[in-house]
């Protein structure tokens, strides 16, 4: 029993941190106009360069329903554009814009310094040590 309020007690103190710390993330993302899923999209293609839709979905964890309508708002934003796979029609590839690339060269300094300041609390051993008790319960949780 003492173990299943342990569990009960881990899962609330993740849910709140988690949730505290989106709060500052969406609050310093809103200073450029972007919600967390448009940073997640920018971010992930400004490391990675072009890439089909789908594989967005999948990396930046969103729905296929939700993906369409981040894509519309970046592209009104003009920070990214569509285009067609020469290859195969049923693919559309999106691509930062030179605006979205400037973009992310000088907001995505800024974020790292929030993300440090999030964590500076822990030492290094302490940050490695949640990393890898993390990882642990999300890839025992796929198993459930």
């Amino acid at each position: 029993m003492e173990q299943n309020h342990q569990s009960l007690k881990a899962f609330t103190i993740l849910f709140q941190a988690s949730q505290t710390i989106q709060d500052v993330v969406r609050k310093d993302l809103l200073r450029y106009d972007l919600n967390p899923s448009e940073f997640s999209v920018l971010e992930f293609l400004y490391h990675h360069g072009e890439q089909p839709v789908q594989t967005i979905c999948k990396k930046v964890l969103l729905a296929s329903s939700s993906i369409t309508y981040v894509i519309d708002k970046l592209e009104q934003k003009r920070f990214v554009y569509r285009h067609a796979c020469p290859n195969d029609r049923r693919v559309t590839y999106i691509v930062l814009t030179v605006e979205g690339r400037q973009l992310m060269d000088a907001i995505f300094p800024e974020h790292v310094q929030i993300i440090d300041r999030i964590f500076e609390v822990l030492e290094k051993k302490e940050l490695n040590t949640m990393m890898l008790a993390l990882k642990k319960v999300s890839f025992h949780t796929e198993e459930i």
